[in-house]
């Protein structure tokens, strides 16, 4: 049998997708053979989504869908922007959000229990990366979709009042705005999240030297401006930064009851991995 090199075990991780121990364990299983190596792994898929599995998936689609009272907004992760463009993976995010909708249910488990784990698990086998269900929020009333041309940011806000043109525009507001809108009023900051900021605020301050009274005021200052960058209706309106978002729902005689925004991967802790390295440490050369 012909010796199992490394460029072996990097051909055949590039076609499947495996880690490189279950690649090299696969060929010399097939003494060297790529293509019987591939035919027995294609025969233990179960395996093989598992072991993926483990795999960090951060990359993917945001998928919404709204109809009459109703709006739901899906995340769904793989691992690559080049799979999250696969249409194998664009119809399993189009069932998961048909499925969500039809339920009007957030839980993720009780999707995969009906159905979706086994399908997922498919998926994984065919396109070679980790896949999934990240998270699901539904909601109620009278509810304004935004999903950006990339797939990778969707908005789902419920307005009281005004017209669809407003809730658009909020929508758009909530989906590029930077920094993020957080709360839609002041006043819905929990106590907690202010206490934590005016702690570091004061730590901060107490450093400068100054007296106890102009520190006071720095850190009231900075606590009024966290409180407005983070909040939706002191937020500066995108299309018209000297409008700000609570002016521009008064103007309409409208207010937000609640707003929902998905970002492909936020959040997740992505491993930045040497390929060279992995490949050399895995196979001991």
């Amino acid at each position: 049998m012909a010796a199992i090199t490394a460029a072996m075990v990097k051909d055949l991780r590039e076609r499947t997708g495996l880690g490189m121990m279950d690649c090299k364990k696969a060929l010399v299983e097939a003494e060297g053979d790529a293509e019987l190596a591939i035919e027995n792994l294609r025969k233990s898929s179960g395996m093989k989504a598992a072991k993926k599995a483990g795999r960090t998936a951060a990359d993917g689609k945001i998928s919404l869908k709204v109809e009459g009272d109703t709006g739901v907004l899906v995340e769904v992760n793989c691992e690559t922007d080049f799979a999250a463009k696969d249409s194998n993976f664009l119809e399993f995010v189009s069932a998961v959000t048909d499925a969500a909708f039809s339920s009007k249910s957030a839980d993720v488990q009780t999707l995969l229990d009906n159905g979706f784990e086994k399908t997922r698990e498919e998926l994984v086998q065919k396109i070679g990366e980790n896949v999934s269900i990240r998270r699901i929020e539904v909601v109620e009333g009278a509810v304004t979709p935004y999903l950006h041309t990339t797939g990778k940011i969707g908005v789902l806000v419920v307005l009281e009042g005004g017209n669809e043109e407003l809730g658009k525009d909020v929508a758009m507001h909530i989906a590029a705005a930077d920094p993020q809108p957080q709360y839609v009023n002041t006043a819905d900051v929990p106590e907690a999240v202010i206490a934590a900021e005016k702690d570091i605020y004061v730590a901060q301050a107490a450093e400068s030297g100054k007296p106890p009274e102009i520190i006071e005021k720095m850190v009231g200052g900075r606590v009024k401006k966290f409180l407005s960058e983070i909040s939706l209706v002191e937020q500066p309106f995108v299309k018209d930064p000297d409008t700000r978002i609570g002016g521009l729902l008064k103007k309409e005689g409208a207010s937000v009851v609640k707003f929902v925004r998905f970002q492909v991967g936020e959040g997740i802790e992505v491993e930045e991995v040497d390929f060279a390295a992995e490949v050399a440490s895995q196979l001991g050369q």
